[in-house]
């Protein structure tokens, strides 16, 4: 190894004054020597920014607004945004408060999956709305050395106010953290921001659709991207090796590609999750609908729940009964009894023996301690007690606690009833 390049595997470590002072744009000298196959480099929107000595790529595209990607048009993102700042409801994914030109969609491929500094980004990719356009810039590592340049070519450039990943709080930029950390003194500070993480909303939605939740999934069964030749993710670390060793380019152009599909997808994804949670989109399903009320509910947002859960909530799909049980619950919060009991009673003749069980359950507490009804109180509890023997007969006694309470509910109501006739 080189004189030179040994100096280079050193410079993060190095924090003398001689090196802050590299920071200044005085201190930039252009790399010495050609960027090797700069010209197939180029011939792929893909060029070279020097810094500090050394050098990094930064590949750049643009997308009209009128471009289709999966379901969506990339000016539905923008409509995405203007309707969520027309909105009252409250949830993390809100983007009131901002424009579209303010979100940042951001995407990383590493030399791991794993944590810690022995895990290197090498490719740093992210879109933005910026004078009508989708602009996509990716900045690339050339040789593991070259962090320096590479940070400085993204911090430099970058103006945004909320980060959107997928998976990115867990993953990407813990690493983009560690990774920085190391030349910190080197580069500029990483900002602050809010951070939409769309892999928790996907899990949310259609965990119970999908085996699985990679975004190449999500993609083609929620979003209609197909991909076409696209080189798998868990490839990325070893082209990316034999790129460091041969510098042909060829490996690393469909990496790109990949990456650069990942963020427009993400774009795709934001509008998509924001249409159902803000119920735009007309081809949302009753467990699509379902599970939005439930997290509104989740989040104590009584306005989204009860919009969602009371337009699912009229079927008689799995779905549409679970949303009239999860609406019933939502009104008892707010202590609306007659429009609760209304639910739970249109729910004991449901064909869901759980879901009955529950709603005899809350009639029974309903009567007892609410309206003092003690007859009709006995009733549902016997009625719960009857679906319980049923239960245990086919699962073998495993509802034995709540045979014990169910029991205890009666004998106590009972009670209560022989005292009244007592006192009469």
């Amino acid at each position: 190894m080189s004189f030179r390049n040994k100096l280079n595997r050193l410079k993060p470590h190095i924090r003398s004054e001689k090196m802050a002072e590299s920071k200044s744009p005085q201190a930039m000298i252009e790399f010495e020597g050609t960027v090797p196959f700069q010209e197939q480099w180029e011939q792929h929107f893909v060029k070279p920014y020097y810094y500090d000595g050394d050098f990094c790529f930064i590949r750049e595209r643009e997308f009209p607004l009128e471009q289709k990607y999966g379901k969506y048009t990339f000016a539905q993102f923008v409509d995405a945004i203007q309707a969520w700042n027309m909105s009252t409801v409250q949830h993390p994914l809100s983007a009131k408060g901002y424009s579209h030109e303010q979100l940042f969609f951001f995407d990383t491929e590493t030399t791991g999956l794993g944590g810690g500094t022995g895990n290197t980004i090498f490719l740093l990719g992210y879109a933005s709305v910026k004078n009508d356009k989708i602009v996509l810039r990716q900045h690339f590592l050339p040789h593991p050395a070259a962090e320096v340049p590479l940070y400085q070519s993204f911090l430099e450039r970058i103006d945004y106010r909320t980060l959107v990943t997928y998976n990115g709080k867990a993953f990407d930029w813990p690493q983009v953290k560690t990774r920085h950390t190391l030349i910190r003194e080197l580069v500029p500070q990483l900002p602050a921001f809010g951070h939409f993480d769309l892999f928790h909303a996907a899990r949310r939605l259609w965990k119970h659709k999908l085996d699985r939740l990679k975004l190449s999934i999500v993609e083609k069964e929620i979003l209609g991207v197909e991909r076409h030749e696209d080189v798998p993710g868990y490839l990325a670390p070893m082209i990316y090796f034999d790129f460091v060793e041969t510098q042909k380019p060829d490996g690393m152009l469909g990496i790109l590609q990949h990456n650069e599909k990942d963020i427009l997808s993400l774009i795709t994804l934001y509008t998509h999750i924001s249409f159902q949670l803000l119920n735009i989109d007309q081809s949302r399903t009753v467990s699509e609908g379902y599970e939005v009320g439930r997290w509104y509910a989740s989040l104590g947002e009584r306005a989204g729940a009860l919009e969602n859960l009371s337009l699912v909530a009229k079927g008689t799909e799995q779905s549409a009964l679970k949303a009239k049980l999860a609406l019933s619950y939502e009104l008892k919060k707010q202590k609306e009894w007659e429009k609760a009991t209304q639910l739970w009673k249109e729910l004991t003749n449901a064909n869901h023996k759980n879901i009955v069980f529950e709603v005899c359950l809350e009639l029974a507490k309903y009567y007892e301690h609410h309206q003092k009804e003690l007859e009709s109180a006995l009733y549902y509890s016997e009625k719960a007690l009857h679906i319980l023997h049923e239960k245990m007969t086919l699962w073998e006694g495993k509802d034995s606690a709540a045979l014990h309470e169910v029991e205890k509910r009666i004998a106590r109501i009972m009670r209560k009833q022989q005292s009244a006739r007592k006192n009469q």
